[in-house]
């Protein structure tokens, strides 16, 4: 869902990058909500998502709070505008281990070239699972 803040222009964005990462449907992320500078993704807990003791694999949470940073960032930027991630730190709160998990992204500061933004993960019962914070620097689209 895009919230009624989006132009047209920024709607037409998000869902573009929604469906160029095929990384995306492999994991099952769902957009659920997205704002200028917020997002809201989530993923199905499933088995083929899941490391030892029934647990979500860390590299499934990050990816899913990675996604909804870039979430947050797209209806920010500038036509031809793209960005890539620097760093992320993530701290692990609480395991996962079903359910349906959320990451809700918001922007903290966006500057000329580098964007901050926070995330938290959410379990199916609405408990802090993970924090997160990440820096994004901005590219020209045909700067590689």
């Amino acid at each position: 869902m895009m919230t009624p803040e989006l132009t047209e222009e920024q709607r037409r964005r998000v869902e573009a990058a929604r469906d160029a990462v095929p990384f995306l449907k492999t994991l099952g992320v769902e957009v659920e909500s997205v704002g200028p500078g917020t997002a809201t993704l989530l993923v199905h807990c499933r088995e083929e998502l899941m490391r030892n003791d029934g647990i979500l694999h860390g590299g499934v949470a990050a990816s899913l709070i990675d996604s909804a940073f870039a979430f947050a960032i797209i209806p920010t930027l500038a036509e031809g505008e793209r960005t890539v991630t620097v760093d992320m730190t993530i701290h692990y709160l609480r395991p996962l281990s079903g359910g349906v998990v959320k990451a809700s992204a918001r922007i903290v500061r966006a500057g000329r070239r580098v964007i901050t933004v926070s995330a938290d993960l959410f379990d199916e019962n609405d408990k802090l699972a993970a924090t997160a914070l990440s820096t994004y620097l901005r590219v020209l689209a045909h700067s590689r």
